[in-house]
């Protein structure tokens, strides 16, 4: 593993371990321009549940903005 990939693998433990939920940790990296495979791999899931949570994130917002 690249040094420079192994210090993204570490940030985003550090991310996960910070955050309430995984769903935050996906809205943070998300939010952080990355896209949901590269998410997934980063945290240990699913695309699919990747896309999940970033779906669930914008109904929340779209709900706040009433």
């Amino acid at each position: 593993m690249e040094p420079l990939e192994e210090i993204v693998r570490l940030l985003a433990i550090q991310l996960r371990r910070s955050t309430d939920s995984q769903a935050q940790a996906i809205e943070e990296l998300s939010r952080a321009s990355f896209g949901p495979t590269r998410i997934a791999e980063l945290l240990g899931t699913t695309t699919n549940t990747v896309n999940v949570a970033i779906s669930n994130a914008k109904k929340r917002k779209r709900h706040k903005e009433r």
